[in-house]
């Protein structure tokens, strides 16, 4: 399964800047390419995604001396002009005592399943910190639970850990030969130990959390989702919940799902689920579609009225998104809930 926050996080801490003679976004920059190079080659992302550019004074982190987010990053040698040419705008500037320069990567990936290719558009994260004193912070996220023994609602998958787990350790390990500095697995998270060879095997010690997944990830995402929506969703909204079936349509861009609209066969509940491989994408193409739900709800329709309603809409905002002609039935919420978390 696929989760909008790491499922684990190492760190390594590479030899200072040294001084005059290495700047900062060189030092910064070479380590994203020797990191995402050394991932690539283990098959565990294609190389392309988004990379953001962040110089800040410590002392006022919030509003940043220079910026570049979510701009893409090509496969292939080098990451593009964009991303390049967004490192050359901070390189510009001299990294002084009492700043942070941050270079970040989310990188799209791949694992297997019984043999079977799947794919996620944001698998792997990496992030470099430069400190103006000289220190600097290598750190590495994954986003799947590929790698662990148990899945995130505890189910046993050895074969699948079998099949991906090699190639995770392989990565940590050469991580940490590349940047001549010894690992240091993250605290463990809601839903695994990160371990210097990846994690802890759930069938022996067990998860710390019943349900990861449904205790934690889904809430969570709600949360972020309706932090995008503009306005107060208190009274305007359908029910975000329900024991009833659910009749959902899938919301695409081209080929690709984002996400999937829904409403409740048995209750005024009504909304839509973001399909974790997708990206940060899922959760921007979901905000177009709330707010048509929250209008039709201030019209008197029903949410089974309003599914029907948006079936075959297209939103032609910036990066539209369409909605399936067709409407599909699931169980439940929680079973839809899944599905937009496995593939």
């Amino acid at each position: 399964m696929i989760t909008s926050e790491p499922v684990g996080e190492w760190f390594w801490e590479p030899s200072p800047v040294s001084g005059a003679a290495e700047s900062g976004i060189s030092r910064a920059f070479a380590l994203l390419t020797d990191v995402r190079n050394t991932l690539v080659s283990l098959g565990l992302v294609t190389g392309e995604g988004t990379g953001s550019v962040v110089l800040s004074d410590r002392r006022a982190m919030a509003t940043p001396l220079c910026e570049h987010r979510d701009v893409p990053v090509e496969a292939g040698d080098g990451f593009g002009p964009g991303f390049a040419a967004a490192a050359g705008a901070v390189g510009a500037l001299a990294l002084l005592p009492d700043q942070l320069l941050t270079l970040s990567l989310k990188l799209a990936g791949e694992w297997t399943e019984s043999g079977v290719g799947r794919r996620a558009e944001k698998l792997f994260t990496v992030r470099v910190d430069v400190w103006g004193e000289g220190a600097v912070l290598l750190a590495l996220s994954t986003y799947a639970d590929a790698w662990l023994t148990l899945d995130l609602r505890e189910r046993p998958q050895p074969e699948v850990a079998a099949e991906n787990a090699p190639r995770l350790a392989t990565a940590l390990k050469r991580i940490s030969e590349l940047t001549g500095s010894e690992i240091d697995p993250g605290d463990p998270t809601r839903h695994a130990r990160p371990t210097a060879e990846g994690f802890g095997d759930l069938l022996v010690e067990g998860a710390e959390y019943d349900d990861s997944w449904g205790t934690f990830e889904v809430p969570g995402r709600w949360k972020r989702l309706m932090g995008l929506v503009p306005g107060s969703s208190e009274g305007q909204d359908y029910e975000s919940s329900t024991e009833h079936p659910v009749r959902y349509a899938r919301v695409r861009r081209g080929e690709r799902v984002l996400g999937f609209l829904w409403a409740s066969v048995g209750d005024a509940a009504a909304g839509y689920e973001p399909r974790n491989a997708a990206g940060d994408a899922a959760f921007e193409a979901g905000v177009p579609w709330l707010l048509r739900l929250r209008s039709l709800r201030a019209r008197g329709f029903g949410a089974q009225q309003a599914l029907e309603e948006l079936l075959g809409d297209r939103d032609d905002g910036p990066g539209g998104s369409a909605v399936e002609s067709t409407a599909h039935e699931a169980a439940s919420l929680d079973a839809l809930e899944e599905l937009s978390g496995r593939f």
